[in-house]
């Protein structure tokens, strides 16, 4: 059983406090009730990406994105018929519920054992890391250190953490370096394979070295990003979408620090003062189906953007997925001074395991 009185929520409760309950627990879920304990709803990681996509801002109350009728089941159904239940309606969670009031809650991790994960990951780590010199004189990024052990290594064991087993590491910059330090994966349990690109490729041309006959969608991230995602819901999330390529987004805020106008000709039509522009920014974290990966081509360099685009041009399907999970690329000294303290605080469970 689950400690699950750490999710219960109010329908006041905002979708900044649900993000912070559902990231800091393993359950994966906010259960929304009255003073009570009546249940009035759910809220997963999906409701809140939908609503992150629909523009709702962090202080949006619960009650305007809770699923209203969840899934539940009562003391009297046996854990087969809650697996059962959870498999017919594609659910993690189902609460259970007595007279209305929640008494319990099952999650699919309890019930069933974890599965390993076939899906290649492609971890990208053949970068110079100019704006990181001098550290990257003789280090490539990836193996910097935050905290107590590189950063590629903290990637490694966020996808081994969710099931993942089978990798592969795109190197260039002091490669011997890195196949050095991770060997083959038998410090972890897990397969370590390595493409080298004698001249860069871009980041999306390294995809045309790996083997041909992948046949599931592979996970690809960049080799300078510290992230809690969950891998397990990004690859769910793509599955679901159908798409030819999913890009993990992140919501990035810019005040400008003036009163912008706006205008018809001469004529003034309004003031705004100070406005907050916000965007969806790339992430550096994909899902790449078979298909995709095939037409790519070593003969020139690649970038993701470039890929995407001419993939959007031609009618295909590339969906992103919204995060809101901690999210940092490590790109300037700034960026590797705030990593050191962040992962104090956010990954100071796996620090420990280190």
């Amino acid at each position: 059983m689950t400690h699950w009185q750490s999710v219960l929520l109010s329908e006041t409760d905002t979708i900044e406090r649900a993000i912070k309950v559902i990231n800091d627990t393993s359950l994966q879920i906010a259960l929304v009730c009255d003073e009570s304990r009546q249940l009035l709803g759910t809220v997963t990681d999906g409701d809140i990406r939908r609503a992150l996509l629909n523009d709702r801002n962090l202080a949006c109350p619960l009650h305007e994105i809770m699923c209203k009728e969840p899934v539940t089941a009562t003391p009297a159904q046996s854990l087969a018929q809650i697996r059962t239940l959870m498999r017919r309606h594609s659910v993690q969670q189902v609460p259970v519920i007595e007279s209305g009031i929640v008494i319990d809650l099952y999650t699919a991790r309890e019930l069933d054992s974890a599965k390993r994960k076939s899906n290649p990951v492609f971890l990208m780590a053949g970068g110079f890391g100019k704006r990181l010199k001098p550290l990257t004189d003789d280090c490539p990024k990836p193996l910097l250190k935050v905290g107590n052990k590189p950063i590629l290594e903290t990637i490694l064991e966020s996808f081994i953490e969710h099931g993942f087993h089978q990798f592969y590491i795109s190197t260039h910059y002091l490669h011997e370096k890195i196949t050095g330090y991770f060997g083959k994966g038998e410090r972890w349990g897990v397969d370590i394979h390595y493409v080298h690109e004698e001249s860069p490729l871009g980041t999306a041309g390294a995809l045309s070295l790996l083997p041909d006959d992948l046949q599931e969608p592979i996970l690809m991230m960049n080799g300078d990003l510290l992230t809690k995602v969950n891998f397990n819901q990004l690859l769910s999330y793509h599955e679901e979408h159908q798409a030819t390529a999913t890009m993990c987004v992140r919501r990035h805020e810019y005040q400008i620090p003036y009163g912008v106008i706006h205008s018809d000709g001469h004529q003034v039509e309004k003031i705004v003062e100070k406005p907050i522009q916000s965007f969806f920014i790339n992430a550096g974290i994909y899902v790449i189906s078979p298909e995709l990966r095939r037409i790519v081509s070593s003969s020139s360099p690649t970038d993701m953007p470039d890929l995407l685009q001419a993939q959007i041009n031609s009618g295909k399907n590339v969906s992103l997925f919204p995060i809101h999970e901690y999210w940092l690329d490590i790109g300037k000294m700034p960026d590797y001074n705030q990593a050191q303290q962040d992962f104090l605080n956010d990954f100071s469970d796996r620090e420990m395991r280190g």
